[in-house]
């Protein structure tokens, strides 16, 4: 099994929500953060004044799936998510080591 952390743009998020829904992935973990990468931020004009925004809104997705999947799901992601422009994003795989469903004790695969 394993576990896809991506971080998006977060009007992103809907169009990636519905390409996993596609596929068939039905659970997916949507967390709200802020942070930067190479953009560093930028600045923006509010009533005449100019301030720097440090961290920029992120959204971040985790998905746990079978091994087979990966690879049509991070193109999935990737197709959603791209605009072409900095700050797309980034999507990191982790190995699982196990999956319990804590309602029927189910283990493996048949627990996602």
């Amino acid at each position: 099994m394993k576990m896809i952390y991506a971080l998006l743009k977060p009007f992103k998020l809907d169009d990636v929500r519905e390409a996993l829904s596609d596929l068939g992935i039905s659970g997916i973990t949507v967390c709200e953060n802020k942070g930067f990468g190479r953009q560093k931020g930028h600045t923006e004009l509010y009533r005449g004044a100019e301030y720097v925004v440090d961290y920029l809104p992120k959204v971040s997705i985790l998905v746990c799936i079978a091994d087979e999947q990966v690879g049509v799901t991070v193109e999935a992601i990737v197709k959603a998510a791209n605009t072409d422009k900095i700050g797309d994003g980034k999507i990191f795989v982790f190995e699982v080591e196990q999956a319990i469903r804590i309602r029927t004790g189910e283990t493996g695969d048949q627990a996602l």
